[in-house]
């Protein structure tokens, strides 16, 4: 219902336009198909490379340029909701329960670093039309390419089984079994995707990280004294202790995972988000950055305020987690909290993770990819969509080691993260017009920034294995 009044309403303020794209209608109003890129618009990759500046439609009311700025909105707050997953959540959880507010200055500081890389994605993406494997196949060779792809379809397949984990341990804190719960988490991702255009699976993924705002709630019954959260967030870094650097390392190198700048790239060219819209796609990923670490914030004070003191045992699954903090936070604080946040975490993050493989897939076979068009024309993209989810689930239901699948999940995390954050700068130097190119400020922020996240994902994976 949503979908379709925003349809109408920016029918009725663009309709008179030459420039705008037609409807897709079928027995209800479709999603509007946005030109994808500079050349679509009639302006020309040559034009953006002077240095011109793609114009919005002529013939738009004020009211119609807002709601054109409103289709860039999703992508980027969507692939920050899907950052704070099942395994972030038990990463908070630890943080606080073992060092209370100790690395709150630290989830500040990441917000930054999650921009600043997630930026280059959405630049490339809004520019150029084109995908992140795409991209690189069309730059670097189909060889390069398929080892980011291969590795991709990997870690997809391992983080999805973290998400269906997550979920089992809702499943278990509600006193449901692990398989019902599975199973149906799994059939309501492919039911989703499978039956729905872009803006509909956007809008509903959207809605399932809503459920994240669960954690804030939790937050504010633990009832943390305002004295200690600021000498926290003041406190300096402890150069001592390993436990404490494991802890940091594992906060750092969880902030940007591979399958982020797969999504964000080819979630804006599936949109038709182009770079008059750049703005506009900068700020949504702004606004998630902030909201995603405000909820590991939330998580990390909820623990930190109940849990620190008492010194708990093992919190290694989000059954264990809502466990230690019911004593604490009560039933409906601990308990139900922990279980709505979880669950829309681990939904949207499944939608994301998925989804990604999909659209990298396909890219490098150079098969269709769109949301916007059904299973018989695009059988490719769907097909690797459905296999990532069906595997994983049934991974969770048969597997007896899932620590140890998670553990392998981080590993070729942190051995794809390096490969996927240095073709990003590179294509940032190469493909995008001269307008549009990093700076050198720019150039030197981002390769410290790789380097940190990079060595920080390594650190954390040897310290697991």
């Amino acid at each position: 219902m949503l979908d379709t009044v925003l349809t109408a309403a920016v029918l009725g303020c663009v309709s008179r336009s030459p420039h705008f794209p037609a409807l897709h209608r079928r027995m209800n109003v479709r999603a509007i198909a946005f030109p994808r890129t500079a050349r679509d618009q009639g302006i020309g990759v040559a034009g953006e490379a002077e240095g011109l500046a793609p114009a919005p439609p002529r013939g738009l009311s004020r009211l119609g340029r807002r709601w054109l700025w409103l289709a860039a909105v999703g992508p980027g707050l969507m692939v920050m909701l899907a950052d704070t997953d099942a395994g972030s959540v038990v990463t908070a959880a630890q943080s606080g329960a073992r060092f209370g507010y100790r690395l709150l200055g630290l989830e500040l500081i990441l917000i930054p670093v999650l921009y600043l890389v997630m930026e280059l994605a959405v630049r490339l993406g809004v520019v150029t039309g084109k995908g992140y494997a795409e991209l690189v196949k069309e730059r670097f060779g189909w060889a390069w390419a398929a080892v980011s792809v291969g590795a991709l379809l990997v870690t997809s397949v391992g983080a999805l089984v973290t998400e269906f984990a997550g979920i089992a341990g809702v499943g278990a804190i509600v006193g449901l079994p692990a398989g019902p719960v599975v199973l149906g988490a799994a059939a309501m991702l492919l039911v989703v995707v499978l039956s729905g255009s872009y803006r509909r699976v956007e809008l509903i993924g959207l809605g399932l990280g809503l459920f994240e705002c669960a954690f804030l709630v939790a937050a504010l019954r633990a009832h943390p004294d305002p004295g200690a959260l600021a000498a926290g967030l003041l406190s300096a870094p402890s150069l001592g202790g390993s436990g404490y650097l494991t802890m940091v390392a594992a906060n750092v190198g969880a902030v940007v995972m591979p399958w982020m700048v797969f999504y964000q790239q080819a979630a804006l060219v599936d949109k038709g988000v182009t770079a008059r819209n750049l703005r506009v796609a900068r700020v949504d990923t702004a606004v998630g950055a902030v909201v995603t670490q405000l909820v590991m914030i939330a998580i990390l004070v909820a623990a930190g305020a109940t849990l620190f003191e008492h010194r708990p045992g093992s919190l290694d699954t989000v059954s264990q987690i809502s466990n230690a903090l019911t004593p604490y936070l009560g039933a409906a604080g601990g308990r139900l909290a922990f279980a709505l946040g979880v669950s829309g975490a681990a939904l949207v993050a499944g939608l994301v993770v998925s989804l990604a493989a999909a659209w990298a897939f396909a890219e490098l076979t150079g098969r269709p990819r769109s949301l916007n068009r059904g299973i018989r024309q695009e059988p490719l993209f769907y097909g690797v969509f459905a296999a990532a989810v069906i595997i994983a689930a049934l991974l969770v239901l048969s597997s007896t080691s899932l620590v140890g699948l998670a553990v392998g999940v981080e590993v070729l995390n942190a051995l794809l993260l390096p490969v996927i954050l240095g073709f990003l700068i590179a294509l940032a130097w190469t493909a995008l017009p001269a307008r549009y190119r990093l700076r050198l400020w720019e150039r030197a922020v981002l390769a410290v920034v790789t380097a940190g996240v990079v060595a920080m994902g390594v650190a954390a994976v040897v310290t697991m294995v």
